[in-house]
């Protein structure tokens, strides 16, 4: 099963959980000091919400994939169209550990094709150096970005 990945980040963590809470209806499946995410089902989406990035809206958009050759599928479809993507990595990001690529579509909105494998204790694993990365840390294997890929 596909679902589609929103993160946008916010100014007000309290604030914008306070708000999503009433438009979904429904509690945060995830809560930590900086970062909220429901996984919903109706509409089926992934959203997350940070305060890890310096500038305030979308940071980037993805599909979520529940198995390997999902993954597969969708990066061979990319690459059958000549769209370029960033290496399939494993990495720790947003409080999971995942496989995943980046690309970017023509608007140069970042997306990620991924499958989470578990929870994670920490962010990711650059979290300490978060100011010195690239501002949308999570797109940073994609292509005609930074090489760096440690973070969501």
């Amino acid at each position: 099963m596909k679902r589609l990945h929103i993160h946008i980040s916010v100014p007000d963590l309290n604030q914008a959980i306070h708000f999503y809470n009433q438009m979904f209806g429904e509690l945060p499946s995830k809560q930590k000091s900086d970062y909220a995410k429901w996984q919903l089902e109706d509409p089926c989406v992934n959203f997350a919400i940070s305060t890890r990035s310096a500038k305030t809206g979308l940071d980037h958009l993805g599909i979520q994939v529940s198995s390997e050759d999902e993954l597969k599928q969708l990066n061979e479809r990319l690459h059958e169209a000549q769209i370029e993507t960033g290496k399939t990595e494993s990495t720790t990001c947003c409080y999971a550990e995942s496989v995943k690529t980046w690309s970017f579509d023509p608007a140069g909105i970042p997306w990620e094709s991924f499958m989470t494998m578990k929870d994670a204790d920490i962010y990711g694993t650059d979290s300490e150096n978060i100011s010195t990365k690239n501002t949308t840390c999570c797109s940073g294997s994609a292509p005609q970005q930074s090489t760096d890929s440690t973070c969501c």
